[in-house]
């Protein structure tokens, strides 16, 4: 691929489960915050029966997702990392994509992440993320997932 180094070597795939934890625990404690606020704000208005009580989570996770996926399109894009890649050591490869390459990726994984909060879609949107990190797992060599191939990058070892 043009633009992506020869040497450059892919990022083992517990790397990048790794990252993608720290993210969670980050955005995770973001959604715990977020469905606390909603949950108070729908009571105080009177619709926190709609949707069987679960308007709140619907609401949170559509809103964290969303929050995550454009944090993860705006750090790939700027600096071609976002923080838990950083922690771990790796990063998006080649770094000078077009935003809309970048948009996409984020949109295949984790922008699945948006419906959690739905019921039924939650198990089709559980199941999509499950099968992103096997598919890593099994390109050999290059270990990368539907999101990568759409976007044309690879997630590799910093170098030093």
């Amino acid at each position: 691929m043009a633009g992506m180094r020869a040497g450059a070597k892919p990022a083992e795939w517990w790397e990048r489960l790794v990252a993608r934890l720290i993210e969670g625990l980050v955005f995770g404690v973001f959604y715990y915050i977020l469905f606390i606020t909603l949950w108070g704000v729908f009571r105080t208005v009177g619709v926190l029966g709609g949707f069987d009580g679960r308007l709140p989570g619907v609401f949170a996770w559509l809103l964290t997702g969303l929050g995550y996926t454009v944090y993860d399109w705006v750090a790939h894009s700027t600096r071609g990392r976002t923080f838990g890649k950083a922690i771990m050591k790796i990063h998006v490869t080649p770094g000078d994509l077009p935003r809309r390459a970048l948009l996409k990726r984020a949109l295949v994984y984790p922008g699945p992440v948006m419906l959690m909060g739905i019921p039924v879609v939650n198990v089709l949107a559980g199941i999509f993320v499950f099968a992103v990190g096997l598919l890593i797992l099994v390109d050999k060599p290059l270990e990368r997932g539907p999101h990568d191939r759409l976007a044309g990058t690879r997630v590799v070892k910093d170098l030093g």
